[in-house]
């Protein structure tokens, strides 16, 4: 089985390494669009642009699944993007239901970029899953860009995140694949107040579930 992993930039990489431990046989295809980072600040027709070639392409090179592991391209495009797929897309998207089913506060944090924050996809999330629970958004705009330059601001990461755990957030939402290259310093400012969620577990299950029903 060859599995393809596309994602703006190096958190598909993240993502491709949880798959590879968890099937360990599969063939795995990344493909990334550095050129045209940040994803997080485009309109949903420019998306549309980018990545629906990068997805033939990946096709084209044998890819039986893709996994898009870009949370900015699940909430804004992966409609339009699965009316033209040649193959099933798995994709990852803000895991603000299960955010709501754990807190305990009533408080919960959405670390995303603004397209993801802005996009009807993540609205409908908040309006469907979290009418009663406060969600707050801090500001992560420039959180991938920092991530793919290896130019990580911690202090400013390390601010963002006590400011939400001191509104009472106990749960934290990684809802950019970037982020996973800065989870562990995440729970370690959240220790003992909030968990972090992040979707690479689910997103797997899925994937497993789209495997068995092609084989």
């Amino acid at each position: 089985m060859k599995i393809g992993v596309f994602d703006s930039g190096v958190g598909g990489q993240a993502v491709a390494n949880a798959i590879q431990r968890e099937l360990p046989e599969a063939e795995l295809l990344v493909r990334e669009d550095r050129a045209n980072l940040p994803y997080g600040n485009k309109t949903p027709e420019v998306l549309l642009q980018l990545v629906t070639p990068i997805l033939a392409g990946m096709v084209a090179d044998g890819c039986q699944i893709i996994v898009v592991a870009c949370n900015t391209v699940t909430t804004t495009i992966i409609d339009e993007l699965r009316k033209t797929a040649d193959v099933p897309l798995v994709a990852v998207e803000p895991m603000i239901k299960p955010a709501v089913e754990q807190t305990v506060s009533g408080v919960i944090a959405v670390c995303a970029t603004p397209a993801t924050l802005n996009s009807a996809r993540y609205q409908t999330l908040k309006s469907t899953y979290a009418k009663n629970t406060l969600v707050l958004e801090p500001d992560c705009s420039d959180w991938a860009f920092m991530i793919e330059t290896d130019t990580v601001d911690v202090d400013q990461v390390a601010e963002r995140i006590k400011t939400v755990l001191a509104k009472g957030a106990d749960v934290v939402v990684l809802a950019c694949t970037h982020y996973h290259w800065i989870e562990q310093e995440i729970t370690l400012l959240c220790e003992g107040r909030a968990k972090v969620l992040q979707p690479e577990k689910p997103l797997i299950a899925q994937l497993k579930r789209v495997i068995a029903q092609l084989s």
